[in-house]
């Protein structure tokens, strides 16, 4: 009916859409990837905010928790082996912390991933050597232990930023205006 329009005024007539023919097929497969980029950027910025508020939470609270039993907590770095338990006690518990409140509401985001990521990494290396050790022999080992998914959450902050939903880009909005 559209074709016969087409015809009557003046205009040739489209040709029939043949979905066997290799070039619409990749026009097709070309428009829905198009959907799902623009889909999946319109996702990132909640992505980016759900993972900092709960990682951020999450940081926030074992580094108070760390802080609040200072002596047990040192207990247990002397018991790794780890030296000045105290006061690497007291580091990882303010760089979790204090780490994990800024994650929370976005500020140096990626300047604060930083400790957190290389507390995460002294952390395998300490307390879950056995499962740096078996990486590849038990692979699940290593990604179920905790400091994994903190040190995640952290690379991803390090690597794609805070996100449109936090105070540094509120910043970076207020000093660009």
């Amino acid at each position: 009916m559209f074709s016969e329009s087409r015809e009557y005024a003046g205009l040739p007539a489209l040709p029939s859409v043949n979905f066997k023919h290799p070039l619409m097929i990749s026009h097709y497969w070309t428009l829905a990837h198009a959907v799902l980029a623009k889909a999946a950027a319109f996702l990132r910025d909640p992505f980016l905010l759900c993972i900092r508020l709960y990682w951020g939470w999450q940081f926030f609270m074992t580094g108070k928790g760390k802080l609040m039993n200072l002596d047990s907590t040192t207990g247990f770095f002397m018991e790794l082996g780890i030296p000045m338990p105290k006061l690497n006690a007291l580091m990882a518990g303010s760089i979790e912390c204090f780490g994990g409140l800024l994650l929370l509401i976005g500020l140096a985001s990626r300047l604060t991933s930083i400790p957190l990521i290389f507390t995460m990494i002294v952390a395998y290396l300490t307390a879950d050597q056995d499962k740096v050790i078996g990486i590849f022999a038990d692979s699940d080992a290593f990604v179920t232990a905790a400091p994994f998914l903190f040190m995640f959450a952290s690379l991803i902050i390090f690597i794609f930023g805070p996100g449109r939903f936090s105070a540094d880009a509120r910043l970076r909005l207020t000093h660009v205006s």
